[in-house]
């Protein structure tokens, strides 16, 4: 388990290099079989937008993510058609009675 660092060094204080981090993605898409272009990078986005598809608030990817501006949080997220079909309008919820005449 990682102590500070999502990908650490061998001291456990240092975090890995940038080019150490995307050896390792190439190496796991390799053994993996996926030949479509994949960055850390992507791995961020997609880690947004499925904390987004389960629920978690925009503020807390945003810490998650360590953003000072939201705004750049919003860049990160993607709006996936799971996500879209979930919402539930505030219309819905009310019981409405109709009377018949």
């Amino acid at each position: 388990m990682p102590q500070m660092w999502l990908f650490e060094g061998q001291d456990r204080l240092t975090q890995y290099s940038s080019r150490s981090v995307q050896n390792v993605v190439k190496n796991a898409l390799k053994k993996a079989g996926i030949t479509k272009r994949v960055t850390p990078h992507t791995l961020r986005h997609c880690f947004a937008t499925h904390l987004m598809d389960n629920g978690v608030q925009l503020p807390y990817i945003q810490a998650l993510l360590g953003h000072k501006d939201i705004k750049t949080t919003m860049i990160y997220t993607h709006v996936t058609n799971g996500s879209i079909t979930n919402v539930a309008s505030p219309l819905d919820s009310l019981r409405l009675s109709i009377k018949k005449p």
